[in-house]
């Protein structure tokens, strides 16, 4: 056992046993390089990441390999979910070097931490036009040794290009902030759609959900025809495919293809959390239930196998079980005609609809086996069976209950049971929107206990968070993206419950990140002052595959304004976007978190106060009013008698209920019109058609 059996990160912990003398990332690293004159090999990556695996198995866990790192370098192992600060500035060294990045990321660095030379996988013998990763390492260590002059101007040069200390870009003024900017970027994004598979770009295709979120706002704010058409090819087409679990639900981290058919079978929270906001949100502005089910099913998948006892969400789960990429998800038809056997009294024609309705064949569409996929809408496959939609309905139920039931003997595959504050943040905000929008109290109960679980093992006493929790030990300091994404799971859980600690939390949090994170020229670092000293303090304004911290940070604090009326939150939300008013059209799918936040500045946000009793037939129809329809740039706050002029929420103050009926004030930049007292009335203030 090497040094990282101490560690609480499951990826580290795979590494523990590695013949590699592994450090975690820290001061005793870089004391021992200085010491022993030698390079650092950083190696990053992520639980679920198979090429991790594949380069662990090839390289580290081999003894002479390994016995050549010890003897050359000093060995650092980083988790990049829990460090993606280290990550980030690596990852940009890589990128710089190499032109692309991924995982695994290797880089080796000089014992100061700064990068002289970087990559990702390199194989044990050389092949993909690689060199092996012992030829990679001789090759380093001879320039270390006798070519130190110019690996030193190489790490100079580096290090000067990733600092971030001023970003001199955007504009000063608002002149960028307007709807001319929104209809630019959603232009240059249906561009880019793939306009016979759906999604962006051709393979490897990722869902996007940032981008896909924004052009929902774009088609709910214009009735574009060719979005609406365009956003439901791309929505149908990822949830049919086989990036989508149809057995235990949930999407995949992507496809290797560009129609979606083979994932790489790891799942992660954050797809999960974000794309079942983006099909919840597309059921509320169309009313498909195609959209809803989708949404549900994640929602259970989460409930069911990603939720810890305690409450908070679990992280991901492997593409690999047993050693073998995708082996828990594929099916054989002799496989599949095993486990409906159970059934085949109640539904004798049980595979013969599973067969036509997977799109499943002997010969397999994946190493000799099927991944389950929706080849034809259900209507045309319905009609091939001769049956009606709900005859199909019934039996796929049935068929997806009898292969979960089949799948659950086999071995799964490993399970990240770390908890991410961010990460849970994105799914609390879903499930606790879901749990209003959908009327489930089961949902409802569920965010309660996650948010309760965050606010008691996620914050410290002086109220800083952490980013990371296992075995009940939560520890490093939280980064921008935390903070962002817990109050966004605040605000939702408030508007979901009234509860105004939930509130009042946002707002320390908020509070919090304006003290320690901003930046004097304008949006924040993603990291607080107080952190760990790294060669350069990060700051990143592009989303990845989850929103920018800068991006969310800047939809949150136009949140809060909205409900208090301090200029401080909309001034650094500004202060954000400004920075990214000519950089968002250009690259919308870089800035798309932005781009959502700059819709909420630009169109502005409806303040709606409620004053009475929600539980009255009125107040109910009222309830619905708010919560159904999709209306992304809408804040709620409620009480159930007359306000004077104390309040915690300050969008409640002075606020009476009229002829003792449930009373709505809908305001607009801090003007409101004449309250009203029924469903109605509050739908045309919002304008409702």
């Amino acid at each position: 056992m090497n040094r990282l059996k101490d560690e609480s990160s499951p990826y580290l912990l795979q590494h523990a046993d590695n013949p590699v003398d592994w450090y975690p990332w820290g001061d005793e690293a870089f004391r021992r390089a200085r010491e022993q004159d030698k390079p650092v090999l950083l190696s990053v990556g992520y639980s679920a990441c198979h090429w991790c695996h594949v380069m662990a198995h090839e390289s580290f866990e081999d003894e002479p390999t390994a016995e050549m790192m010890n003897a050359l370098f000093v060995n650092v192992k980083v988790d990049r979910e829990e460090r993606p600060d280290v990550d980030d500035i690596y990852m940009a060294a890589v990128q710089a070097i190499a032109g692309q990045g991924g995982w695994p990321m290797t880089v080796f660095l000089l014992p100061d931490g700064r990068p002289f030379y970087g990559g990702t996988y390199y194989p044990k013998e050389s092949l993909y036009g690689r060199p092996s990763f012992t030829q990679l390492m001789s090759a380093v260590h001879d320039a270390y040794r006798n070519k130190r002059d110019q690996l030193e101007a190489q790490a100079d040069n580096l290090h000067q290009a990733l600092k971030r200390d001023v970003l001199a870009i955007g504009r000063v003024d608002d002149s960028g902030l307007a709807t001319e900017l929104l209809d630019e970027a959603a232009l240059k994004l249906l561009g880019s759609i793939d306009r016979a598979n759906g999604g962006f770009g051709t393979q490897p295709k990722f869902p996007n959900p940032i981008s896909l979120e924004f052009l929902l706002r774009h088609y709910q704010r214009t009735g574009d025809a060719e979005t609406g058409q365009l956003l439901s090819l791309s929505l149908r087409k990822m949830a049919r495919g086989g990036i989508y679990d149809h057995v235990g639900g949930g999407f995949a981290r992507y496809s290797v293809d560009a129609h979606w058919l083979v994932p790489h079978f790891e799942k992660m929270l954050y797809d999960n959390a974000q794309l079942s906001r983006l099909y919840l949100h597309a059921w509320q502005a169309t009313g498909d239930d195609f959209y809803r089910s989708v949404a549900e099913d994640i929602y259970d998948y989460i409930l069911r196998e990603m939720t810890a006892s305690a409450g908070g969400f679990y992280s991901a789960t492997d593409a690999d079980s047993e050693g073998v990429e995708g082996k828990f998800f594929v099916w054989t038809i002799e496989e599949v005609a095993e486990a409906l056997d159970p059934i085949r009294a109640d539904l004798p024609r049980a595979l013969e609809i599973a067969i036509e309705y997977f799109g499943m064949t002997a010969a397999g569409n994946f190493e000799g086996s099927n991944i389950l996929h929706l080849p034809r809408p259900p209507a045309e496959t319905a009609e091939n069976l001769g049956l009606s939609m709900e005859q199909l309905s019934e039996a796929a139920s049935l068929i997806k209950h009898r292969l979960y039931a089949a799948r659950a003997q086999r071995v799964p595959p490993l399970l990240d049971d770390k908890v991410l504050t961010s990460w849970n943040g994105m799914m609390l905000a879903s499930l606790a929107e879901a749990a209003r929008v959908l009327k489930r109290d089961d949902y409802l109960d569920a965010a309660r206990r996650a948010g309760e679980f965050l606010l008691q093992d996620m914050i410290d006493d002086e109220g800083r968070l952490f980013r990371s929790h296992k075995d009940g030990r939560s520890k490093l300091n939280a980064y921008l993206e935390d903070y962002a994404n817990l109050i966004d799971a605040m605000l939702e859980l408030y508007q979901s419950t009234f509860d105004e600690g939930w509130f009042l939390t946002a707002r320390r949090l908020a509070g919090f990140a304006l003290a320690h994170f901003k930046s004097d020229d304008g949006g924040f670092y993603d990291t607080s002052d107080d952190h760990e000293a790294l060669i350069v303090r990060p700051r990143n304004l592009q989303d990845n595959v989850t929103p920018s911290g800068n991006g969310m940070m800047a939809r949150q604090l136009l949140r809060l304004a909205a409900y208090t009326g301090d200029a401080a939150y909309d001034e650094a939300a500004r202060d954000i976007l400004r920075k990214l008013c000519d950089a968002m059209p250009q690259y919308p799918q870089a800035f798309a978190e932005s781009l959502n936040a700059a819709d909420m500045l630009i169109r502005g946000i409806d303040e709606v106060a409620i004053i009475g009793n929600l539980e009255s037939d009125d107040g109910a129809e009222i309830v619905d009013t708010l919560r159904l329809p999709y209306r992304p740039n809408q804040v709620s706050a409620w009480a159930p008698d007359d306000v004077d002029g104390q309040a915690s929420i300050p969008l409640l103050r002075h606020r009476s209920a009229q002829a003792q009926k449930t009373t709505v004030y809908v305001c607009r930049n801090f003007a409101c019109l004449m309250p009203v007292t029924t469903a109605r009335e509050t739908a045309g203030a919002l304008g409702d058609k």
